[in-house]
């Protein structure tokens, strides 16, 4: 489900492991999402942002997480 503190917590939290460690979520490429999506998302709370992520971007949608970027 998504909320706005999910949202918010997309441009706020970084990746904490693997090949893009340290870029924020929102700011992950679509092929690395996909990937996910196919392998299997990781359990607990940063396999479920990743999976918004990858429905956001599968569905074009990043733009409504331009607002809540720090400026």
């Amino acid at each position: 489900m998504m909320s706005s503190e999910h949202l918010q917590l997309l441009v706020t939290r970084v990746m904490p492991y693997g090949k893009y460690k340290g870029r924020l979520l929102a700011d992950l490429p679509g092929n690395y999402l996909n990937w996910f999506a196919r392998k299997g998302f990781p359990q607990g709370e940063i396999g479920q942002l990743l999976a918004l992520m990858q429905e956001l971007d599968h569905n074009g949608l990043t733009s409504l997480l331009d607002p809540l970027r720090k400026r």
